[in-house]
């Protein structure tokens, strides 16, 4: 199904209308997204979008493809293996399941899902990921478990390679097409597991935030944003069901903490912080997104702040800590009045 896409602009004084048109060549459909820019403020379908950008950084990632025997335990798997994930804060990694997989697109035509885990750095993105799939994986009845990106060997991270030693010595390898396979022999039969797994330079932490009159309308909000960022290739949304409620700052009154509420975007305390709330704002919640690249990560937020903008959302914002933590600025504004992708700071 094809579309294509035009732009048309009408000046009115101290208003300027963009209006995108989106032509359905098939169905001869129409719809109509409403950016309306007044008096420097850009709004989306009535809901204002501050000025600000989401500070997002670059982490190592990889992919990790999970098959089994039925599709409800490929998914109990990546369930359970992308669990306590939500943030490096306090988790060995970030991670989330990227998308269910049929059994044309899995190296062993069974049903699958394809996973997305993200460190600091390639020792602690392989420690975490053998962990996670000696605990999680192996263990679950069926399952086998392939490699998701190209592999470079410089850049690569051995998961079979160290998983093999659980089999004892009974532990069997197989090179098909230039990719090495471990065999181990299980109580049902074999777990296989590649040898060596690609990574790339993902980028993490994509925000926004939905500020809203009530928590029921905030929570309508990010559940549409979550469910039209889920269609979008390359991304997960590592937090519980994609939505933050808990959203932090950096540091605390106490010294053992490295971060603490962000008490900026807490409604119940409002008069007593330098809030950055409207006064008719009872609930926030933020989105945070990791893709394996910046235009992943660009088009997550685009589709997801469109779909947040419903009734009962008073603004929508983004998490930043000034520049001076990442080297991705993406602009909520920019995101949606130019076509080009922010560059890095």
């Amino acid at each position: 199904m094809s579309r294509r896409w035009d732009a048309c602009d009408v000046n009115q004084p101290q208003i300027a209308r963009q209006v995108l048109l989106c032509l359905d060549d098939v169905l001869c459909q129409t719809a109509v997204v409403l950016l309306i820019r007044r008096e420097g403020h850009l709004i989306l379908h009535d809901v204002p979008l501050v000025d600000t950008f989401a500070e997002a950084f670059p982490m190592a990632v990889c992919r990790v493809i999970v098959t089994a025997a039925r599709r409800t335990w490929a998914e109990i798997a990546g369930q359970v293996a992308t669990g306590y994930a939500a943030s490096v804060i306090g988790c060995d990694a970030e991670a989330g399941i990227e998308r269910s997989l049929g059994p044309e697109e899995t190296p062993d035509g069974r049903p699958g899902v394809s996973l997305l885990f993200f460190g600091f750095g390639r020792d602690s993105l392989q420690k975490a990921v053998v962990n996670r799939v000696a605990q999680c994986v192996l263990t679950c009845p069926t399952t086998a478990c392939y490699n998701g990106l190209p592999v470079v060997k410089e850049k690569a991270i051995s998961v079979g390679g160290n998983l093999r030693y659980f089999g004892d010595g009974w532990q069997f390898s197989k090179k098909l097409e230039g990719r090495r396979f471990w065999r181990l022999p299980v109580m049902d039969g074999e777990f296989l597991c590649e040898d060596l797994f690609g990574t790339a330079k993902g980028v993490a932490g994509g925000n926004f935030l939905i500020v809203s009159r009530s928590q029921t309308e905030g929570l309508a909000a990010a559940e549409a944003a979550v469910a039209a960022i889920r269609e979008v290739p390359g991304i997960i949304l590592p937090f519980p069901g994609g939505i933050v409620r808990s959203g932090s700052k950096v540091g605390s009154r106490y010294k053992k903490l490295k971060a603490s509420t962000n008490d900026a975007y807490c409604p119940t305390i409002r008069p007593l912080v330098p809030s950055q709330l409207p006064e008719a704002a009872a609930s926030v919640y933020e989105i945070v997104i990791d893709g394996l690249d910046l235009p992943a990560v660009e088009s997550a937020m685009r589709v997801g702040v469109s779909a947040a903008c419903r009734p009962g959302v008073l603004m929508i914002t983004a998490g930043n800590y000034g520049g001076k933590l990442g080297p991705f600025h993406i602009s909520l504004h920019r995101l949606f009045a130019e076509s080009s992708a922010p560059k890095p700071a």
